[in-house]
């Protein structure tokens, strides 16, 4: 379990695991895009989310940290949340993935931003405790991310204006 726990050992990396996690997830959603587009991200986010929740589960069981800065699966579900926009976007107007970095880097930049910062439900979310706890602020993290390079994305391409 501490695999999935720490994806693939990443979360063993210092300083700031979450920050590498959050990193390392950016290549492989590339390689899942590449090989399935959006619904094959959709698919392993779904698949990876209660993996990840059990893999905490048994990380924590019987310590009192309910969220060490070694478990990144985390980060990686909602890092991958964060990207929909622009993995749909890309599969929506048949664009290469390259040409959409604009929304990469709000993708990462904001989910790492709300992950941190932890407003509002991330935060009540990250208050929760235990495997729920730890998985669904990023949840949050990456859905507040999405919003936000969903709106820069209209506010780019003259939507919002």
């Amino acid at each position: 379990m501490k695999l999935i726990a720490t994806f693939f050992y990443v979360g063993l990396l210092r300083p700031g695991p979450g920050t590498w996690g959050s990193l390392t997830a950016l290549p492989v959603a590339y390689g899942i895009l590449t090989l399935g587009g959006f619904w094959l991200l959709l698919a392993a986010t779904l698949a990876l989310y209660p993996l990840g929740w059990a893999a905490t589960r048994a990380e924590t069981a019987g310590k009192a940290d309910h969220d060490p800065g070694h478990i990144v699966v985390d980060e990686v579900v909602g890092q991958w949340i964060a990207l929909f926009p622009v993995a749909y976007g890309a599969m929506f107007m048949s664009a290469d993935l390259w040409r959409l970095w604009p929304g990469w880097v709000s993708a990462f930049v904001f989910f790492r931003l709300f992950d941190i910062w932890k407003p509002w439900l991330v935060g009540r979310a990250d208050r929760m405790g235990g495997p729920t706890g730890v998985m669904l602020d990023d949840v949050i993290a990456g859905v507040f991310s999405a919003i936000v390079t969903i709106i820069l994305a209209a506010i780019s391409h003259g939507v919002l204006m």
